[in-house]
């Protein structure tokens, strides 16, 4: 049994390796190599929870789980808001070989998983990037979208504290050397913007369509309930939208639940999933001027490849 560790799982799990592996866990589940049946999720006091997020990779391979904690309470303390491991066994005799430090996974893979959606739909000629929220998966995120466009110039970030969203900004502004602005509201962050992360616990949506210019790209990927959102229902609505999974949209995803009770989009407003662009089964970005949504729950396939990685060796 191997136990792999926060410290190793960042030293190993680098932006293009996890790029590389999220490509390979959303066509095996859109091809049915791979499988995962819907999570559980436990509410606990506080907003908190405690999630069972099991998959299966494929005949002959490895199956797993990611044991977690989301404790969003924990944000500006020194304990991160999502813990626990990923469980992988092998699947000849069902033995447990071994677990990986999931705090770190769900950081890298969740950035990485938008990666590949921005690499699929957003415009090749980006330039400026906003990212709504500061702490980690705003900082991985920032990794991604460098890593499939390199050729953004600028950035912007906004966070509800301020101390965030300026250590932020001088943060990446040096690590990537380009310039990384602290700004006053989500509204000033957007502006322009030809890529947009959000990834708040926000309960509320926040993001409006009036702020977003035609052609951009948005990576929503902070709440993952039926209930919580951070986009409008008008910008969901005036938008091409895309989904880690569709069955697990249509199940938890409040950016797509909420406005189809409104009556402001329909059952097929959804386009398809990131897996299918992948396999050429539904299209892309259109044109220039329109908007693209990817709304990420996170997948246990995801997680699973991760750890499978991590923990065998396996080739990304």
């Amino acid at each position: 049994m191997r136990i792999v560790e926060a410290a190793e799982v960042r030293q190993r799990l680098d932006t293009a390796t996890c790029i590389s592996l999220m490509r390979q866990a959303l066509m095996a589940l859109e091809r049915g190599e791979a499988a995962q049946p819907p999570r559980t999720i436990a509410a606990l006091p506080h907003s908190s929870a405690f999630g069972f997020m099991p998959a299966y990779l494929g005949d002959g391979d490895y199956f797993g789980a990611k044991v977690i904690t989301a404790f969003p309470g924990n944000l500006g303390t020194e304990y991160p808001s999502h813990m626990g491991y990923v469980m992988i066994f092998e699947a000849v005799h069902g033995s447990f070989v071994g677990m990986a430090d999931c705090a770190v996974i769900t950081e890298v893979r969740t950035g990485a998983v938008s990666g590949v959606a921005t690499d699929l739909l957003a415009r090749k000629d980006a330039k400026r990037l906003a990212v709504i929220g500061a702490g980690a998966q705003g900082r991985s995120h920032m990794a991604a979208m460098l890593h499939v466009r390199p050729g953004l110039q600028s950035a912007a970030v906004y966070d509800i504290r301020p101390e965030a969203a300026a250590r932020y900004a001088a943060e990446m502004t040096e690590k990537y050397g380009i310039p990384v602005e602290a700004a006053p509201s989500a509204r000033a962050a957007v502006e322009g913007a030809d890529i947009i992360c959000t990834v708040t616990p926000s309960k509320e949506a926040y993001l409006e369509k009036a702020w977003v210019k035609p052609g951009a790209h948005i990576n929503a990927v902070g709440t993952f309930t039926p209930t919580t959102r951070e986009v409008t229902s008008e910008l969901v609505a005036a938008s091409r939208l895309y989904a880690d999974q569709v069955e697990a949209m249509k199940r938890e995803a409040g950016e797509y639940l909420i406005p189809l009770q409104e009556g402001l989009i329909a059952e097929d407003h959804i386009v398809g999933s990131i897996g299918q662009v992948l396999l050429g089964r539904v299209p892309g970005r259109e044109n220039e001027e329109e908007i693209t949504l990817f709304d990420a729950l996170g997948l246990a396939v995801e997680d699973v490849i991760c750890g499978r990685y991590l923990v065998c060796g396996d080739p990304a």
